[in-house]
């Protein structure tokens, strides 16, 4: 680990320094609250509620007196360096009951309550202690002695009782002013003899080393950790607003510092991306899941619960910190893993086998194959004939589910080996749960991460079906709508930062973009895919690079890491407030909500290359940034990210913070400074429109999206549909698309269109049109090609046609189209004169290029006699 102290303990212990400075602020005490100045609201609200000022005044009153009542003392006779009593004659008295002294005393014992020793700090002392080695004290304060003396106070500072104590208060000159030459001459020192340690740069790093005095920084929070609290909206300035999350006693439960003091213990032999990933697991996931194993032993140890099941892959780690926050607070719970998974369960839940319920796992999964469907089922392409030549066939639309289902059921042997399939899955879970010890008890209580409690329901399903009288419950981070069906059947769910999707920011937000969590969670291996016969764990392959399992266990180590110093100062102090009070969750909601929603570009450049499995069945693995939008990303603007559907892109946000201009924009959006509408175009709003011809010839209106000009001046839009299904089942698949990009009037360059087109196989064909040569072959319909990439649309339905099916020699069941353009928009009155459109010969030169390129000599020749075909009428 960093050991910033690293130095002053070696000159301690081998005796090359005569005497150890600290400073007292920041250094061996600090404060449970983001700022100084939030004591301030604290002692405010204390105040008004026991009655000893005005009712009137608010907390941020209050705290605005304070501070304005010592900037006026300050500015007094005797100087800047003042008391605190000289501090309380300048504020209202008339507004307080009790006298002065009073007064001062309850803000000095507000400050007992919330500052805390520092344990690397405490250390030092001990040491310095050990050795036999002087140590000073210097403050730059407006706490008298005797005040100073009482907050320090503590056990584990009692070598500090005879240390000499320089105030900035006692000489009159402050730290960052003269206050060093002072305390040399008043030792008798050399400047050399002396190390001193402090967090604050000018007057406890530059002021003594122009004194000659060796010095440490103890950087209460670095610079990278600034950016994190600035996008949680935590000011660290004086006059920065009230924190809305300041909770009335606790102040922030020392959050804030002890994810500094977290972060500051960086491995110094990591690489950048790999220290990155340690940083956001100390300061960012850590804090967030040691509140949540905090709430979690809290529930457990409420309702009497002594045994926790973690289901894997997150068990491992989330049972590890479980068991951590347990011992801490000496209570008897216990968490262990348990191989459990969607897929699984979602198998043994089966109740009978037939068209529906076979429709229902195949919907649950994502991009499965006829041949994924069989294996899961048992079932080898013999026994199916009919979907022997669709094992590649991707299950993307309700006609394929429902001819495949029709399939599988259509022969009472196929359902009956079904049926023993489930049944034998169903009693090997059984299996793997009684080898576990889980259903030892009448309660099983299972924790996860959570969002929709699937494994919860599911396995409340198998264990109705096995007759088991046991109605698991679920401990979660968050949960969101879809675990209405959970509370539906009478399970238990609670939520430490949302529950059943409220607060609905938190909720949405986690389950919008929940990928990097989990994986930052989970252990580093293949997802559950089914167990053997006597209940042991079948995994999939491990999904990743040797660079990503770096990280991932980088971010698991800067977890733990905090955890452990959390855990420190619970062991030490008995009262140390918990995690499992509300507004604690509250307050670690913001941290992994802000995360989620403004990542920095550094997180980008390390979560952006990991990759994610569907872990349902399928073996789908998806970028974060999948690759087709990080060539769009120039494309691209606020909102056109807040289109972005999950299957497109798992976390948008993550997508903005490449690109630092639309990062500034996303950040002003969720900060509250620019309304949406900001970035979209004025006038009447222009949709980029798609239309499709089925196999029958039918024209379908497909979907559309708002047409939105870019701080680059470039558009993007992108579109998600699939063939529609007509009568009973049958389907009239896709064969051409045409776009209608700008919808209204304009010359349109057109940069790229991609097709991503699914049909006969589990690989999605990928077509592009991107060059003059691509461009010049489409079909135009009341538009011109004009040279290039360059399109002239006449009329909002103006359109460019795509011929899938021709391209790929079959229709298509669903597709994804993605275009990036630019435009200039025209007249819509239709009067501006329209340009020339390029000739025909090098329109016809282009689409030879085209056609030799995909296809050689053989189809340049076939292009060739099709089109004098055409020419003389023959087709």
């Amino acid at each position: 680990m960093s050991d910033v102290l690293k130095e002053v303990r070696n000159a301690i212990t081998d005796g090359s320094c005569g005497a150890l400075s600290l400073d007292v602020f920041d250094t061996i005490l600090w404060r449970r609250v983001p700022r100084p100045s939030d004591v301030f609201v604290i002692l405010g609200a204390s105040l008004r509620d026991a009655g000893l000022c005005a009712p009137w005044v608010s907390d941020a009153t209050f705290r605005h007196m304070r501070i304005e009542a010592e900037l006026e003392a300050r500015r007094g006779e005797h100087g800047p360096e003042v008391s605190l009593y000289d501090i309380w004659r300048k504020m209202p008295l008339d507004l307080f009951e009790g006298s002065l002294e009073e007064l001062v005393a309850g803000e000095v014992a507000l400050e007992r309550q919330l500052t805390v020793v520092d344990a690397q700090i405490a250390e030092l002392i001990a040491l310095a202690h050990a050795r036999q080695m002087p140590i000073i004290l210097v403050s730059d304060t407006y706490f008298s002695e005797e005040q100073l003396r009482h907050l320090l106070d503590r056990p584990e500072l009692a070598p500090l009782k005879q240390a000499r104590l320089f105030r900035s208060l006692e000489f009159r000159v402050g730290k960052g002013d003269g206050l060093w030459p002072v305390v040399l001459e008043e030792l008798d020192l050399r400047p050399e003899q002396l190390w001193h340690v402090g967090d604050n740069e000018r007057a406890d790093v530059v002021a003594p080393r122009e004194s000659g005095i060796r010095c440490t920084s103890y950087e209460r929070i670095d610079e990278r950790l600034m950016r994190v609290l600035t996008r949680e909206h935590q000011p660290q300035d004086l006059y920065g607003p009230v924190d809305p999350l300041l909770d009335a006693v606790h102040g922030d439960f020392g959050l804030t510092s002890l994810r500094g003091k977290a972060v500051r213990n960086v491995p110094d032999d990591l690489a950048q991306a790999v220290a990155t990933a340690w940083r956001y697991g100390a300061g960012v996931v850590g804090p967030v899941l040691t509140g949540f194993a905090e709430w979690v032993v809290d529930r457990a140890e409420r309702s009497g619960t002594r045994v926790l099941w973690c289901p894997m892959r997150e068990g491992e780690l989330l049972a590890e910190l479980i068991n951590n926050a347990a011992r801490a607070r000496d209570l008897k719970v216990e968490a262990r893993p348990l191989w459990l998974s969607r897929h699984v369960t979602s198998v043994a839940m089966l109740d009978e086998v037939d068209r529906d319920s076979l429709g229902d796992l195949m919907r649950r999964s994502y991009q499965l194959t006829v041949g994924q469907l069989l294996g899961i089922l048992h079932l080898r392409p013999g026994d199916v004939p009919a979907l022997a030549g669709q094992l590649n066939t991707v299950l993307s639309n309700a006609q394929i589910l429902d001819r495949v289902a029709s399939a599988l059921t259509e022969s009472p042997h196929l359902l009956n080996q079904m049926t023993a399939t489930v049944t034998r899955a169903r009693e090997r879970l059984i299996t793997a749960l009684r080898q576990a010890g889980a259903l030892e008890e009448s309660n099983l209580t299972l924790v996860d991460l959570g969002w929709g409690a699937t494994i919860q329901y599911q396995l409340g399903q198998v264990l109705s079906l096995a007759r088991i009288p046991i109605v698991p419950d679920g401990l979660y981070l968050a949960t969101e709508d879809r675990a209405a069906r959970v509370y539906r059947h009478g399970m238990r769910a609670e939520g430490y930062l949302a529950q059943g999707g409220h607060p609905r920011t938190v909720a949405a937000t986690l389950t919008r973009s929940p990928e990097v969590i989990e994986q930052c969670v989970n252990a580093l291996c293949g997802s559950l895919i089914d167990f053997t016969d006597e209940g042991e764990p079948i995994l999939a392959p491990v999904v990743g690079s040797p660079a990503q399992d770096a990280e991932r266990r980088a971010v698991q180590d800067g977890m733990r890491a905090f955890q452990s110093m959390w855990n420190h100062y619970v062991q030490q102090d008995p009262a140390w407030p918990g995690l499992a009070h509300p507004s604690a969750a509250e307050r670690l909601a913001n941290v992994v909500v802000a995360a989620l929603k403004e990542p920095t570009s550094e997180e980008a450049r390390v979560f952006g290359n990991w990759k994610h499995e569907d872990n349902f069945g399928s073996d789908v693995v998806t970028g974060i940034i999948p690759d087709d939008l990080a060539a769009a990303i120039a494309y691209l603007s606020p909102n056109d990210l807040e289109d972005l559907q999950q299957r497109d892109a798992f976390w948008p946000r993550l997508i903005a913070a490449t690109d630092p201009a639309l990062a500034g924009q996303v950040e002003a959006l969720h900060s509250g400074h620019l309304n949406s509408q900001v970035f979209e175009p004025s006038g009447e709003p222009f949709e980029t429109r798609l239309r499709w011809r089925a196999e029958s010839g039918e024209i379908h209106q497909g979907p559309s999206r708002r047409v939105r000009i870019n701080h680059n001046g470039l558009s993007f839009a992108r579109f998600n549909f699939a063939a529609h299904t007509i009568g009973d089942a049958v389907t009239d698949r896709i064969q051409d698309v045409a776009l209608s990009i700008p919808g209204r009037p304009a010359i349109v360059r057109i940069d790229w269109i991609e097709a991503r087109l699914m049909a006969d196989r589990s690989e999605p064909y990928v077509l592009r049109w991107d060059s003059p040569e691509d461009i010049a072959q489409l079909v135009f319909s009341q538009c011109r090609w004009l040279g290039g990439t360059l399109v002239e649309f006449d009329w909002p339905y103006s359109a460019v046609w795509l011929p899938l099916a021709a391209r790929i020699g079959q229709p298509v069941s669903s597709a994804q189209i993605s275009i990036g353009f630019a435009m200039l928009p025209r007249s819509a009155s239709g009067l501006e004169p329209h340009l020339p459109s390029a000739p025909s010969v090098v329109r016809l030169a282009h689409r030879a290029a085209a056609d030799y390129r995909r296809h050689g000599l053989v189809g340049l020749a076939t292009e060739v006699k099709r089109t004098v075909g055409r020419r003389v009428g023959l087709r």
